[in-house]
């Protein structure tokens, strides 16, 4: 088991700390890519691209893909890829949000994704996303992120509900509209303005608000902690963890002397709620990248991109469940991945999980060349199995898929729990899954 890495620990808790939504995880994602010399692209525009050219393309704001090309063209290297989520399960802004209620004023909140609302009450939060406003007669588009605590949800006293002791049942519409402030405070829309104009975009007012995009998150910053440091608390571990994993090997791989493969990075929005968007992996987005990068070559050859899909392989990176000590048995016996114990392969008959021998095995060669230990995760077969981005992208691409990620506690929680441990071995099979020559 490697030891824990101080520096990667830190960049990853910076990472969460700076993405409290998939716009700001994305725009992180961008700052570091163009500090590591990746420009961005317009889908609206033609692609060219020379040998080891480093390009980057976003799209919906919450979804990114990141490429170096190769020595060679597409066709003949093929592509090697590392697909990540941006998006974690949590509290967001209904579009009529101010809500007053009996001396309060509070906003109207849906859940997004599968969330533990209980880990929600009693949490000091803020908000954060992005705004559509109308100025000088043109719409445009910012992020804010208030950055403080702003709103709360409080509990019910027992002394109000002795019921509580048999089990916390909570109704996602009648119990969960956290409280802004007292009667008569200041609407939403007029804290937005308020917040642009803090942040330097100035002129705009309450009313020329049109649209957003806006989510709950807990402002406590991301933090170590064990006996010795073991382990990592953090909001959004799942899925941003493998998002900064992705993102540092390709910076990593990109300092090395690119080989025939082209080396890609995919960050999706809304895989917590089925990945049916359009920048989601249900889209398009890969499937265009690789189509417009393999054509965007010096004198692409026919049939190409199928031939370089057939001579491509994806790593689906997204958080796997350890063992839990107190719930052990709600896990396959042979397959209890830990914490600190290194990479997980996960695997489902049902295809829930996209990897298979093939796939899986090349990961588990890498993992022992590397000498990183490899874990198992299959579960229970009396248990639904969650999935994840990479039976969707093998589907609409065609391309071989394994799908790992690290151990992890507590995953769907407003604040989650992982290993320090395990941080620099996945960054370091990741990055020699990129830069590998063969």
């Amino acid at each position: 088991m490697s030891e824990p890495t101080v520096d990667l620990v830190a960049d990853l808790l910076a990472y969460i700390d700076r993405s409290p939504t998939p716009y700001h995880a994305v725009a992180e994602s961008v700052r570091r890519l163009e500090a590591g010399g990746f420009r961005s692209l317009s889908e609206k525009e033609l692609w060219h691209f020379e040998p080891g050219a480093r390009r980057y393309v976003v799209r919906g704001d919450g979804s990114l893909a990141a490429f170096q090309i190769g020595s060679g063209p597409p066709a003949e290297g093929g592509y090697r890829v590392i697909g990540a989520h941006t998006d974690s399960p949590n509290l967001r802004v209904k579009p009529v949000a101010d809500v007053a209620a009996h001396g309060y004023q509070q906003l109207a909140v849906e859940p997004y994704g599968g969330v533990l609302l209980h880990t929600w009450l009693d949490r000091d939060l803020s908000l954060a996303g992005r705004v559509r406003f109308e100025s000088g007669g043109a719409l445009r588009s910012a992020l804010v992120d208030f950055g403080r605590p702003l709103l709360r949800v409080p509990n019910l006293a027992i002394h109000l509900d002795r019921s509580v002791k048999e089990g916390l049942k909570l109704n996602a519409q009648q119990h969960l509209a956290p409280l802004l402030g007292l009667a008569e405070g200041p609407a939403l829309a007029e804290l937005l303005a308020t917040e642009l104009h803090a942040a330097g975009i100035a002129g705009v007012e309450p009313g020329d608000l049109r649209a957003f995009d806006l989510m709950a998150y807990d402002v406590q910053p991301s933090c170590v902690s064990g006996a010795r440091g073991e382990f990592v608390h953090a909001p959004r571990l799942d899925n941003l963890a493998s998002c900064h994993a992705a993102v540092t090997a390709l910076l990593a791989a990109a300092e090395v002397e690119p080989g025939p493969a082209t080396r890609m990075i995919v960050l999706y929005d809304h895989e917590e709620v089925g990945s049916r968007s359009a920048q989601g992996a249900g889209g398009t987005l890969l499937r265009d990248v690789l189509a417009r990068s393999v054509t965007a070559v010096k004198e692409p050859t026919p049939q190409a991109l199928e031939r370089a899909v057939a001579r491509s392989m994806l790593v689906s990176a997204d958080m796997a469940h350890a063992v839990h000590p107190n719930y052990a048995d709600r896990h396959e016996p042979g397959h209890r991945p830990v914490i600190g114990g290194g990479p997980v392969i996960k695997v489902n008959a049902n295809q829930a999980y996209a990897s298979d021998a093939e796939t899986a095995g090349a990961f588990a060669a890498l993992c022992r060349e590397r000498d990183a230990a490899c874990q198992h995760f299959v579960t229970r077969s009396d248990l639904a199995c969650g999935s994840t981005i990479g039976p969707i992208s093998a589907a609409r691409v065609g391309v071989p898929t394994v799908d790992v990620g690290n151990p992890m506690l507590s995953m769907h929680s407003c604040r989650e729990m992982a290993g320090s441990a395990d941080v620099a071995p996945m960054i370091d099979v990741l990055g020699a899954f990129l830069a590998a020559r063969a």
